[in-house]
């Protein structure tokens, strides 16, 4: 199976510009492909996992991946699909950053293959050093505003009586010089992106063929994904699902895949693991209490991905002894505690939202009201009661939010 073949048949396949010759160009020769990141936390979530999964793809079929790290664009704002002005960083927040994102990308893609081997390029590189004017004058006369004001980036925020400074409004006029700088540097020829980044990638291809490049380019980009409830990929209720532990724990990014709705289960399957078309299609055939042994296999199969075998397997076993035999793991996540702090006692909403099993105080609070608040399986009657070393069991508090959400309390 050739690359664009595999990629519409696990439903990565949204859009493409000149598909017949693109097709042809992956089937006779190994391609340089960019897909580009900005640098706005210092871990990626969900929400980036099916980029990640095409660059892994693009590896396997003998194409060559640059991952794009925006430390210039970061510096704008990409204005797409926000309501708001992202919040400014400076240059030390943004290279802590892409620090922290180059590790994620350690965790997934193969940097050292001579001939498939990623490169991380920063387009810091080149934005930076940028003259103004000069800037203007190579590639301001490309760019209609008239044009400009009718993609979707533009277009819905003023709609929207949203403000739209002129700083983000520049971030298109980069992303497409971008591709001309990889194209010259780097032989890149396609770029891949979500649907929300066409205009960009088309801006792209018409600039270089403006500025007189001897180079064909070319744009494909994926779909935007949401649940079947229509909920937004990689957010949930209580966060961000990061792919990075010390943001989430192993287990509770398995448990994030393990409670996913069955309308979408086969869909992430193809999405989010690297199973082929044939264990999927036997998947697919799955009805009814089955549907669960599928989540399974998807919660394994993208922890494993995410963080290894034995995670995944801990994991595994975790959320089995503790919803299917009804005991506590020590694979749960966990908080530590000073013994003598536990010993003068900690209301109940203070301890759920220091250990990170509610987000806030006044989430715990609510929970709790509403009967989900448990230690150690017993109801919790008010979210001021106090936790105590009473409640240790071998040095151990188990807290729970709810029926999926744990947490192991250790006093230390």
């Amino acid at each position: 199976m050739d690359f664009l073949t595999e990629f519409k048949s696990r439903g990565f396949f949204h859009q493409a510009t000149d598909e017949a010759t693109l097709t042809k160009q992956f089937n006779d020769k190994k391609l340089t492909v960019y897909i580009g990141f900005d640098c706005t936390a210092d871990s990626l979530h969900v929400g980036s996992l099916m980029q990640i999964m095409v660059i892994r793809l693009l590896q396997k079929h003998g194409h060559q991946p640059i991952i794009l790290l925006g430390g210039g664009t970061t510096k704008i704002g990409d204005p797409s699909g926000r309501d708001e002005t992202r919040r400014l960083l400076d240059d030390n927040g943004i290279n802590n950053n892409l620090k922290g994102i180059e590790a994620v990308f350690k965790q997934f893609i193969d940097f050292d293959c001579p001939n498939t081997g990623a490169k991380i390029v920063n387009n810091n590189d080149w934005l930076s050093g940028l003259n103004y004017i000069d800037f203007l004058r190579q590639v301001g006369p490309h760019f209609s505003i008239n044009r400009m004001l009718t993609f979707d980036s533009v277009k819905l925020r003023l709609e929207r009586e949203q403000t739209l400074s002129f700083l983000e409004f520049n971030y298109m006029i980069l992303q497409a010089y971008d591709f001309v700088k990889l194209a010259e540097q780097h032989n890149c020829t396609l770029q891949i992106g979500g649907s929300d980044q066409w205009g960009n990638i088309v801006n792209g291809i018409e600039l270089a063929r403006r500025l007189g490049k001897n180079k064909e380019l070319y744009g494909l980009t994926t779909p935007l994904i949401t649940t079947s409830s229509g909920a937004k990929m990689g957010k949930t209720a209580s966060g961000a699902i990061w792919l990075t532990a010390d943001k989430l724990s192993p287990y509770d990014y398995y448990q994030f895949w393990r409670n996913t709705e069955d309308a979408d289960v086969i869909r992430f399957i193809k999405y989010f693991t690297e199973l082929d078309n044939d264990k999927i299609d036997e998947l697919s055939k799955l009805q009814g209490q089955q549907i669960n042994e599928t989540k399974k296999i998807l919660a394994y199969e993208a922890t494993k991905l995410c963080h290894g075998a034995d995670e995944a397997k801990r994991s595994a076993e975790a959320a089995t002894k503790m919803f299917e035999q009804g005991s506590i793991s020590a694979n749960l996540p966990t908080y530590e505690v000073n013994k003598d702090i536990l010993q003068q006692g900690i209301p109940a909403y203070k301890l759920f939202a220091d250990s990170g099993l509610c987000t806030t105080g006044g989430e715990a609070k609510r929970i709790i009201k509403g009967g989900g608040g448990k230690i150690n399986d017993n109801k919790i009657a008010d979210a001021f009661d106090n936790i105590d070393t009473s409640h240790l069991v071998d040095d151990i508090i188990k807290l729970s939010a709810g029926k999926k959400k744990h947490i192991l309390v250790k006093a230390i």
